[in-house]
């Protein structure tokens, strides 16, 4: 795929006057948190008043977040318009999306949906997949495929029917099947460079102004096993 830009090493997928995608890194931060750290909406802001030339604050809205150790695909949106309309794409889930997992323990089954009710914990921040419904549980449902087989590992492909916190996390780690580095959710050992093998590779949907149909593929991250699968 072509990048637009890798400009302050910022991977641009798609970029209009209306809204901006980035291929997010491992450990970049979507929104600014507790941590202090520099978010990737500031990165954004910063490359669009240096490439436009504009005078005080850039407008960005942040319609959806990605955990800081995966990677792949984050929308931003240029203008209140955009922003507003993407949020109902999201919040009514008309958008699609798919996401690529390597795993340590390959599934049972080649594929399946996954259904499960997930209690978050906020306290360690994880969400733990139940079986039936417990209080305060949300139910969760993905199905996967498994698209590669490597010597030690298994790349799954990921469609998510719901959008639960740690959702693809904690529902492959109930199946036995941690995502590798991903020791909150039971893998053996953390990867380099601390983040996990989970990547937003694709999304489809309207664009909020144009209406024409988008579909952004991400390209994963230039490391070993990524390159195999």
């Amino acid at each position: 795929m072509k990048i637009l830009s890798d400009k302050n090493n910022l991977q641009i997928l798609h970029e209009d006057n209306h809204i901006i995608v980035v291929n997010k890194r491992v450990g970049d931060i979507v929104q600014g948190d507790k941590t202090g750290d520099k978010p990737l909406s500031d990165v954004v802001k910063e490359y669009i008043k240096a490439k436009y030339n504009k005078p005080g604050d850039v407008f960005l809205g942040v319609i959806h977040r990605l955990d800081r150790p995966t990677t792949g695909i984050v929308v931003f949106a240029r203008t209140s318009k955009a922003l507003s309309r993407m949020n109902e794409l999201f919040s009514n889930r008309e958008t699609k999306k798919t996401y690529w997992a390597v795993v340590k323990n390959k599934p049972s089954e080649a594929s399946a949906k996954l259904v499960h009710y997930l209690k978050r914990n906020e306290k360690n921040n994880t969400s733990k997949a139940h079986l039936k419904e417990v209080p305060d549980s949300k139910l969760a449902s993905l199905d996967y495929k498994i698209i590669k087989e490597l010597q030690n590992y298994t790349a799954l492909e990921i469609n998510l029917h719901t959008g639960r916190h740690h959702q693809i996390r904690a529902q492959l780690s109930a199946i036995g099947s941690p995502i590798k580095g991903d020791l909150k959710y039971g893998a053996d050992r953390s990867n380099p460079d601390g983040g996990i093998h989970l990547h937003a590779r694709k999304l489809v949907f309207v664009h909020p102004v144009s209406k024409e149909n988008i579909t952004i593929t991400a390209p994963t991250p230039d490391e070993t096993i990524w390159n195999a699968v």
